[in-house]
């Protein structure tokens, strides 16, 4: 039944009468003593004394079903809490206007909301949900907002706190936060000069010393990486510096648990004089050579000696002059002076165990003061991730440069890829572009890849005009820290796969080594977009002082020399820092895996390894002087100068680089020969000389060691090796000689004879087996055979005769037993036969016993086959009657006695009697 227009709605039919007249109709405005702004007990007294608890439910306001379900919804998953009763909901909006629509519901102000209660909490306010998906830009706001989508991998951004680098679970890290100022020095820093007599310390180690710092736990060869966390192994972080008796001791404190450091023990042998082991890169045992620690309780006037005592490399800068770096707390606190060189008397020697050995003396600034040693400027991952973060914060830069994340690395570390480019005014300006790929920090320990990088990007990233025709030109790709792991836990050439990184560009192990697969990736899809004119991978180098490249040599004749162009141009806008000299373009097989050659084997010609020392110059005004960290940043700017000279529309100096190249290749080529005293005329064939073979080998580090599968692979792999071998059957023997053969069957046939006559009078006669493959019957029972043996025997002589006659001979007759018992003589021969070795050898028997007695010997012989009453058998037949014709005196269709049995076998009846 339908309800008529202007009735109530069905469910008030069922209200008294006085609650009806209230509720306001269809477009009726509510009145001042209507239900919604007075209690219902003030208009009709009776009415609410009748009903209390619908009075009760009607001044509650209804609910929204949306909100309702949404934080029951979250209630159950636990996302929204309530400490007492049902979640408040919010007053229901007033009716609409008279046109019938719902009138829009108006915003929660702060004037609105109830105030706190003495819990904390609103009572009638919505309560916030506890969501991460949800965002509050203010403290008290009511109103929350969605948060952005994240990316797939963590990027850096303006706010909140710093990306923490995971370590993995195995390392203890200290809570303390190390960070460094960044200082030049005022003068120039000359190398040591070595005077010849430096101080060669015995090597004590810590049975005639005291170990006064060691790492405890350290995952070296046979253990491999499993997981990773912020702050790496879970607890509490030991105290391993030895503790202090008093004021009066001046034991060193050691510590390197920090980010990049690098120290396994300390063992004290003298007052003043500590031998220090530098830990391995980790889950290897070698790559000893990136050291980097803190000292506490120094004194100012007394000298101290260290000596590191496990040292791989046998050349080291620090043979010709390298000092170590030594930074001050108190001095960067005080003066904001930071790294400097120091250090005296050092050597660089062999040690007794094989490794080698590096010492140096030195004098603390301060009493008691907190000191670093490292042999370079250490370029950590936490100040990389703050360069990059005042990059993203700055308006200017962020607008030609987009951060993302390449990857994350086996620790869930993110390897940051830079695109760094002017926005194009088209598609065909952008697609028009070429592109630039430079990478560094492969190798942990070679800090000073990082300084150039950072020099590189400070000019990039700048207003200047020849930065922006740069990004006008190019796009560059730029990845700051291929090896973020490493770079964390102060390894010096290897990951957490145990492996060197440069000697994996060919892999396919994405997740063993996904800082390289995806940076490869990366290249190969720019390589389907656009050119890519360069690419460029910054290391730094342990044993050759100046800056230098290596490169690829190009087989075309088209581009002879051209690869030589650039480094031949930074040379020239470098001059005091880079040497052309030292440059290399030979491409060696155990390089074929690294950056360069792999980049170069897919399409870029002008592809380098950058290599900057170490130590110092050696060119011009700066010669004998160690590099600081403006030189290293310099360098990258001149990396960018030359990238314009290299792409100048005016190809005036392009050209003069090459004609100079050719004169220095002519030169060089006339000495090669000259020292193999040759004399060739070249001067129209210069394009068909290889390069390569006037070139030495580079001078890089051999890590053939680190090459290989990765080693948790490794592990798995010998894990699943055992398991085959306990559950492989047995292998079969190999193929032997036919003289091991002869000896195994002799051995195995003179077992079965003895056996065979165990308790007979040819027991032991083991020698005959080996002349006969066969034994004769009747020498298997040659005393009382049984009734089977002499059945066995009838049938096997029926056969023979019966095999040498024809279809209508008759019948044989029954054969006669082997032997009698009480034949002795013949027994006795027979065992002298068996005796005999070899076949010749019965054969000159039979022979000796026919001359003496040959009737007598035919006698027995036909004795042996007879039946007790029978006659004499006639003589053996010859090899014609073996094959079915009479002997000669024999009558056809006679039967012959049983020599017919013993001859065959024995193979001697054929010769005749001489």
């Amino acid at each position: 039944m339908a309800t008529p227009r202007g009735a109530p709605p069905r469910f008030f039919r069922f209200l008294p009468d006085v609650l009806v007249d209230n509720i306001p109709q269809k477009g009726e405005r509510p009145s001042q003593g209507s239900i919604s702004s007075s209690p219902l007990g003030a208009r009709a007294p009776c009415g609410g004394s009748m009903f209390p608890a619908l009075k009760t439910e009607l001044q509650q306001p209804l609910p929204d079903p949306y909100e309702d379900f949404m934080r029951r919804h979250l209630q159950y998953y636990g996302y929204f809490r309530v400490q007492s009763g049902r979640p408040p909901s919010p007053v229901p909006p007033p009716p609409g206007p008279k046109s019938g629509r719902p009138r829009e519901r108006e915003p929660v102000t702060r004037a609105a909301l109830p105030k706190e209660t003495p819990q904390g909490r609103r009572s009638l306010s919505p309560a916030r949900v506890r969501s991460r998906q949800l965002l509050y830009d203010e403290p008290d706001s009511a109103t929350p907002r969605l948060r952005e989508p994240r990316e797939l991998f963590p990027v850096l951004s303006g706010r909140g706190p710093l990306q923490a680098p995971r370590w993995p679970v195995e390392c203890e890290v200290i809570r303390e936060r190390v960070q460094h100022i960044e200082w030049v020095p005022p003068e120039p820093e000359y190398f040591y000069q070595s005077t010849g007599n430096e101080k060669v310390p015995e090597i004590m180690g810590e049975e005639k010393g005291t170990v006064v710092y060691q790492l405890q736990s350290v995952p070296t060869e046979g253990s491999y990486f499993t997981s990773s966390r912020v702050g790496g192994k879970r607890g509490s972080v030991q105290q391993l510096a030895v503790s202090l008796h008093g004021p009066e001791d001046d034991t060193l404190l050691f510590e390197s648990r920090f980010e990049s450091g690098n120290l396994q023990k300390a063992v004290k042998v003298a007052a003043y004089e500590y031998e220090l082991t530098l830990r391995p890169d980790l889950y290897t045992d070698r790559h000893t050579q990136w050291f980097y620690f803190r000292v506490q309780n120094t004194r100012k006037d007394v000298r101290y000696r260290f000596t590191i005592v496990n040292l791989r490399k046998p050349r080291s800068l620090f043979a010709v002059g390298l000092r170590p770096l030594l930074y001050s707390q108190r001095d960067a606190c005080s003066s904001r002076v930071g790294w400097r060189r120091e250090g005296g008397d050092i050597r660089y020697f062999r040690g007794g165990t094989g490794s080698y050995c590096l010492t140096w003396t030195a004098r603390f600034p301060h009493d008691r003061d907190t000191c670093f040693w490292a042999p370079g400027y250490p370029y950590t991952f936490s100040d990389l991730t703050r360069y990059l973060r005042a990059a993203a914060r700055d308006p200017a830069r962020a607008r030609v440069c987009r951060l993302r994340a390449l990857c994350c690395s086996l620790a869930g570390n993110p390897v940051y890829l830079l695109t760094v480019t002017n926005p194009a005014r088209g598609p065909q300006a952008a697609a028009a572009k070429r592109a630039v790929v430079l990478s560094a920090r492969v190798h942990p320990g070679e800090s000073a890849g990082s300084w150039v990088m950072r020099g590189f990007l400070d000019f990039i990233l700048g207003s200047s005009p020849d930065a922006q025709l740069l990004r006008d030109l190019f796009v560059f790709k730029v990845v700051p820290m291929l090896n973020p792991d490493g770079v964390i836990v102060g390894n010096h050439r290897c990951s957490l796969s145990g492996r060197d990184l440069n000697r994996h560009y060919r892999t396919l192990l994405k997740d063993a080594f996904p800082c390289i697969w995806y940076t490869r990736n990366m290249v190969q899809r720019l390589l389907e977009e656009r050119e890519v004119l360069l690419y460029c991978d910054f290391h730094g180098h342990s044993r050759k002082n100046n800056v230098f490249l290596y490169g690829c040599s190009s087989n075309s004749r088209r581009h002879w020399l051209h690869e030589r162009v650039f480094p031949l141009m930074l040379s020239k806008n470098a001059p005091e820092k880079f040497s052309f000299q030292s440059c290399n373009f030979k491409v060696q097989k155990n390089r074929e895996g690294t950056g360069r050659v792999v980049m170069w084997r897919m399409g870029i010609r002008n592809s380098y390894t950058l290599e900057s020392t170490f130590g110092g110059s050696t060119l011009g005004s700066r010669r004998d002087t160690h590099l600081t960290t403006e030189d290293l940043k310099a360098l990258g700017h001149h990396i960018c100068d030359t990238l314009l000279d290299f792409c100048d529309p005016d190809q005036t100096k392009f050209i003069q680089c090459l004609a100079e190249l050719t004169e220095l290749v002519h030169q060089e080529i006339h000495r090669k020969l000259s020292e193999l005293g040759q004399d060739v005329n070249l001067e129209e064939n210069w394009s068909d000389i290889h390069l390569s073979d006037i070139e030495s080998s580079t001078s890089g580090s051999d890590s053939s060691l680190s090459d290989g599968l990765p080693a948790h692979l490794l592990h798995r792999a010998e894990e699943v090796s055992q398991k085959i071998k306990m559950f492989q059957k047995k292998k079969k023997k190999p193929l032997q000689t036919r003289k091991q053969r002869n000896e195994q069957y002799q051995n195995s046939n003179s077992k079965r004879f003895g056996r065979g006559l165990a308790g007979g009078p040819l027991e032991g006669r083991a020698s005959f087996a080996t002349t006969l493959q066969k034994q004769p019957a009747f020498l298997k029972q040659l005393e009382n055979p049984g009734p089977a043996a002499v059945t066995q025997e009838k049938v096997r002589r029926q056969q023979t005769q019966l095999s040498g006659r024809g279809r209508d001979a008759a019948p044989a007759q029954p054969a006669p037993p082997l032997i009698r018992p009480k034949d002795k003589e013949r027994v006795q021969q027979v065992q002298h036969l068996t005796a005999m070795p070899t076949v010749n050898a019965v054969v000159s028997a039979f022979r000796r016993l026919r001359q003496e007695d040959h009737c007598k010997f035919e006698a027995s012989l036909g004795h042996i086959g007879q039946k007790p009453g029978a006659p004499a058998s006639l003589a053996p037949r010859s090899l014609s009657s073996a094959r079915g014709e009479p002997a000669p005196g024999a009558q056809p269709g006679r039967r012959r006695g049983g020599s017919l049995v013993a001859y065959p076998a024995l193979h001697v009846c054929t010769y005749p009697c001489p």
